[in-house]
Formats: C-alpha cells, sequence, structure tokens
C-alpha cells in the first residue's frame, strides 16, 4: 500500500529534474494551483508568468501545487496535499491562487480544495481559511461558474494585478481586504461587485511572459516558452482572444525575446495566440535556430507560412506542420471570418513536404450555426485532396460558443447530431486521414459550462461528487435548472453582419 512517503518521495524525484525553480522566504505565502496535473501545468506559460511574478513581489513568495495524478493515493492514504517546494500542507498558505484554462478543470479545482481539507464553497470559509482566488485564461470568457468556490476573481491579465493583490492581502483583513478588491478594476468578488467579463490588460513592460522553470516532464519536454506576440489582430467569430480583446496584437521586439532566453535552454516555444503574424517571425526563428537550439511555434496561420518560415521549423527539429482550418468548407470560414482558402492549406502542405516533414495536423471545428451534410462533405473532400501530399491527422472538435466573442449564445449543435457528422466525415474519408475526434458528450458539458451562470458551477460540484461521469453532469445540470442564455455578445463588426441563432430559439439542451 502507497503511503505519505511515496507521494512526497515523487515530487521530490520531479523537482529534481528541475532548472529554474524559485526559493524565496517571505511573510506572504502563495500556493499557486493548477488544476490539472504537473504535466499540464508546468506547460502552461501563464502559471509560470504568475510564479515568476509572485516571487518578483517583495513581500511574498509561491509554491505550487498540482492535481495529483492519483488523487484517489491521497485520499487512501489521508495525505494532505502540499506544496512542491517544500511539502508544506497547501492548507498552511495565506492565499491559495488558482490558474484555470477551460471549463472541465473546475473538478480539478474541486479535488484539489478536498485534499486541502478546505470547504468547496466560499461561504462556507471563514477568517481560519486561506484566501481562495481564482484567475487564467478561463476568466477571458466566462468566470461565473467559479463564482460559489472564489473569494475573488482575477479577470483577464493578470501580471500588474497580481501585485496590486498580494499588496492589499498582506495588510488587509479579509472583510476589508473583499470590499477594497470589489471596487479595483480586474478583480470581481461575488456579492460585493466588480464590473463582470472585464478582461484586465498588462503594461507592455510586463511582456514578454515566459517560462520560469524547464522541466523533461511536461507534455513540451525541457521547452522553455516564450511569448514574441500576445491577442491577436484577426477577428474570427468564435474566438474569445480576436481582435477586440485588449486591443488585438502586442508584439515584442526579437532582441529582447532573445535576450530573456537563457543559455541553457536548449529547445524554445514561441507562444501566443497568432505568432506567425509577428511582422519579424522569420528571423527570430532563423537566430533561434542558427544558435543551435529547437524551436517550437504554438499557432502556425496557414495564410502567413512561406517555405522559408517552414524550413525553418524542420531545421528547428520540427517533424509535423500544424494549421488550423477552422471550417468544414470555405462557406463556413468565410461565416467565422477566419481567412483561410483551401489554396492556402494546400500550399502549406506542400512547403511541408518540400521541408521533409512526416505528416500534417489539421484542426477544425464541426457543428457551427448554419453548418450543413455539404460543409462536411466539402472537408473529407478536401481533406482527402490534402493526404495526396501528405499524410493527414485530422483534429475535429465540436463548437462550443464562448462569452466575449460575435458567437456568444449559439446552440451546441447537440450531441446525436455532432456524432452523425463524425461519422459523416469517417465515411467520406475513407481510411485516407486519421481522424481525432473531441469527444462530443464532454463537449456539451464544456458548452454549458461556457454558457451557464454561477449555477452551472454548484451543478459541476454535484456531479464531481457524483462520481463526475457524463450522466452525473446531465442529471446535475437539469436539477440546478441550468439554462444557457444570450450574454452580452461582441459586435460582428462587418459590413454584411452575420445574424447568428441564439439559445432562445431552439430547443432546451436537454432534448
Amino acid at each position: 500500500m502507497e503511503g505519505r512517503y511515496s507521494l512526497v518521495e515523487r515530487v521530490a524525484a520531479l523537482l529534481a529534474d528541475e532548472q529554474g525553480t524559485l526559493r524565496k522566504e517571505a511573510p506572504y505565502r502563495v500556493a499557486l494551483c493548477y488544476p490539472s496535473p504537473y504535466h499540464v501545468g508546468m506547460s502552461s506559460l501563464g502559471y509560470q508568468a504568475m510564479y515568476r511574478e509572485i516571487h518578483e513581489h517583495p513581500g511574498a513568495t509561491a509554491e505550487r501545487a498540482f492535481l495529483p495524478d492519483d488523487v484517489e493515493a491521497y485520499r487512501r492514504t489521508r495525505t494532505p496535499l502540499f506544496s512542491f517546494e517544500s511539502q508544506a500542507p497547501v492548507s498552511s498558505f495565506h492565499m491559495l491562487a488558482f490558474s484555470v484554462a477551460y471549463e472541465l478543470e473546475l473538478t480539478g479545482l474541486f479535488s484539489m480544495l478536498e485534499l486541502s481539507g478546505i470547504p468547496l464553497l466560499r461561504e462556507e470559509r471563514d477568517e481560519r481559511h486561506p484566501l481562495v482566488v481564482a484567475g487564467g485564461p478561463l476568466t477571458f470568457s466566462n468566470p461565473d461558474p467559479l463564482e460559489p468556490f472564489a473569494d475573488v476573481l482575477v479577470q483577464g491579465e493578470a501580471e500588474d494585478l497580481i501585485h496590486v493583490l498580494l499588496e492589499a492581502a498582506a495588510s488587509m483583513d479579509k472583510d476589508a481586504l473583499l470590499t477594497h478588491l470589489a471596487a479595483v478594476p480586474g478583480f470581481r468578488v461575488a456579492g460585493r461587485g466588480g464590473q463582470r467579463y472585464h478582461v484586465a490588460k498588462a503594461t507592455d513592460a510586463r511582456l514578454p511572459a515566459r517560462s520560469a522553470i524547464v522541466t523533461p516532464h511536461t507534455e513540451l519536454r525541457s521547452m522553455f516558452l516564450i511569448e514574441p506576440e500576445r491577442g491577436c489582430s484577426r477577428g474570427c467569430h468564435y474566438c474569445v482572444m480576436r481582435r477586440t480583446t485588449n486591443g488585438g496584437m502586442r508584439t515584442v521586439p526579437p532582441e529582447r525575446v532573445l535576450s530573456l532566453i537563457p543559455e541553457h535552454a536548449k529547445r524554445v516555444g514561441l507562444v501566443g495566440a497568432a505568432v506567425t503574424d509577428h511582422p519579424r517571425i522569420v528571423e527570430l526563428l532563423r537566430t533561434l535556430v542558427d544558435s543551435g537550439r529547437e524551436v517550437g511555434v504554438s499557432s502556425l496561420r496557414a495564410d502567413r507560412l512561406t517555405q522559408e518560415l517552414v524550413d525553418q521549423l524542420r531545421r528547428g527539429g520540427a517533424t509535423n506542420l500544424t494549421v488550423a482550418a477552422d471550417g468544414a468548407s470555405q462557406r463556413m470560414r468565410d461565416l467565422v471570418d477566419r481567412k483561410h482558402s483551401e489554396e492556402q492549406i494546400l500550399r502549406a502542405a506542400n512547403f511541408a513536404k518540400t521541408a521533409g516533414m512526416r505528416q500534417l495536423k489539421v484542426y477544425n471545428v464541426v457543428g457551427l450555426p448554419l453548418e450543413e451534410d455539404a460543409d462536411i462533405d466539402e472537408l473529407a473532400r478536401f481533406t482527402v485532396e490534402l493526404s495526396k501530399i501528405l499524410p493527414v491527422a485530422l483534429g475535429v472538435a465540436p463548437f462550443v460558443a464562448k462569452r466575449n466573442t460575435p458567437l456568444d449564445g449559439a446552440p451546441f449543435a447537440g450531441i446525436r447530431e455532432v456524432e452523425n457528422r463524425l461519422e459523416r466525415l469517417r465515411k467520406g474519408l475513407k481510411g485516407r486521414a486519421e481522424v481525432r475526434p473531441t469527444s462530443a458528450r464532454w463537449a456539451w458539458v464544456e458548452y454549458m459550462l461556457a454558457q451557464c451562470g454561477p449555477e452551472a458551477g454548484l451543478a459541476a460540484m454535484d456531479a464531481w461528487k457524483a462520481g463526475g461521469s457524463f450522466a452525473a453532469f446531465k442529471r446535475a445540470f437539469q436539477e440546478r435548472d441550468c439554462q444557457p442564455y444570450l450574454a452580452r455578445r461582441v459586435e460582428d463588426g462587418r459590413r454584411r453582419a452575420t445574424v447568428w441563432p441564439s439559445v432562445p430559439n431552439v430547443a432546451p439542451p436537454y432534448v
């Protein structure tokens, strides 16, 4: 039987393989929590940026905690969740700061609070308990489901806000702190105020975000992450990071990016919503590769690719080229303002073949509003055409409408409908490409959390307590009467704006 000692040993082994671990004594202690396992959390640039920022605050220090790979082992051995750096109980810290990337990580937050011995609901906590704060990418769209559990929501880019929060938290009692933060733009305190759906913007001096720690035990294996740009200048209607978010794209000069990459970093990941839109991206790539480093890029836009750019990626160690089409047909891409054509994607495939890459990965979306069978048939036809150039892996995700986008409030296509479209796609492909679909069922759960209010968070808690199955979520959403509603939509902004379907015009989501 596994004991506490072996759980500590496992963490010690991970720590031993890290480069850049930060340690500091300070009066105010923050447990920086990630509600997914270590290998996921340490691949998050935002999480690493917060770790660095807290350590740079003069009166504060941060230690990390993650959702254990084996939650049951902690429960079985009655081991309280502990921090990585000192193995101190998470409940002994002044603040638990959660970075939540997307809706389905809510259950990880519940497990971490439970393992820490901290009540899940904020209304059940008092002065004896640590302050529970939640921020991260989820707050760019809909943090409402976090409201019942977080004392404070930090909305948007947090590099500046974290210092405001730490300064206030170190000098005020909990009640005064919550009242104070409710009046500060970027913070939201349930029951006390704060602007809903506000997305804070970090000052340019805080850019770029970059890794503090490099470890081989991540999704990206020993890769130092840094952002040459933040945001996006494009207007894709489904995307939270479109040009209306925080003023669009902000670029960082390659000279600054290069100056911040440590000598020991042999693998570098360039991260951002639109990295290949950076006007000097080829120059930056070439310099990194010439220095003998491997390089990866998080977001390739087919219309921005050139043979030279793809060649540099290949020289940097890439064996696959990944692009996103995000629309089953040209008609759908045009509707959502995704400015890619078949010709551009075909050209990207040919660049990859010429560079000697082995595979083309194409991400796509099915279930967009107004989509028809003919659109799926076009996707199958086009994918077969691509497969004649290079082997194709097709990642297909059901469309989930997000807040703060022109498609906010659009209905979910339906589990059965999405599964039918995936089956139609497979038949049309006739084995000519690998299809990697996202679960339609869990996409629906994500949709409910993305489009409902705090009651959806309570439903997620009920489902988690009942075992966390899809059936448990479906039942909990019904019992809490969770109804997706038309939220504040962002204006389409085109001369011929599309009138999208909205939730009130369709059947209830449980049918």
